[in-house]
């Protein structure tokens, strides 16, 4: 059977969620597609490359509305429901490999690149942590902390504050 890239992606996200990102691998992927690994090289030209579809993947159901607390929270929501979601979208976010629209959409809405891109760091970074601890939780490592959602709106609050007199 031909796959398709969104195939591809959607597969990929799927190993993600089994593997891991540190386990995560083109040839996990193929395995998963019963394909050789130098198919998927048919629908998207690296590992990269695939990383990037995945994190727009992620982050395609949220739209950027008026209300910027909401954006935030469905960004962060999107990337805590996927095993390492957080690290995926950041990554390709640094190296400019994904998620531009999400970027260029905040910009238009606040009229500032760089306080977009404050945001959204925040937001990475606040959802990276809130994954690393949870999964630290999940295997005992450290106790759950139910006030990591309260101190994301916390922040949160402090970040628009912020641009909100920057402009």
């Amino acid at each position: 059977m031909a796959h398709t890239r969104d195939d591809v992606v959607r597969t990929a996200l799927e190993v993600l969620d089994v593997a891991g990102l540190e386990f995560f691998s083109m040839r996990r992927v193929a395995g998963a597609l019963e394909v050789q690994p130098s198919a998927l090289y048919h629908h998207v030209a690296s590992k990269q490359e695939l990383l990037a579809l995945m994190a727009d993947s992620i982050l395609a159901e949220v739209g950027v509305g008026d209300d910027l607390r909401a954006t935030c929270r469905a960004m962060r929501e999107a990337m805590l429901s996927v095993r390492d979601g957080s690290d995926v979208v950041a990554t390709a976010s640094a190296f400019r490999l994904g998620v531009s629209g999400i970027e260029t959409d905040l910009a238009a809405r606040l009229g500032d690149r760089d306080a977009a891109r404050t945001l959204l760091l925040y937001v990475f970074g606040q959802a990276q942590a809130t994954q690393m601890h949870r999964q630290a939780a999940a295997v005992g490592i450290v106790a759950d902390d139910p006030g990591l959602d309260a101190s994301f709106e916390r922040g949160l609050d402090i970040v628009l504050a912020g641009i909100a007199s920057a402009s």
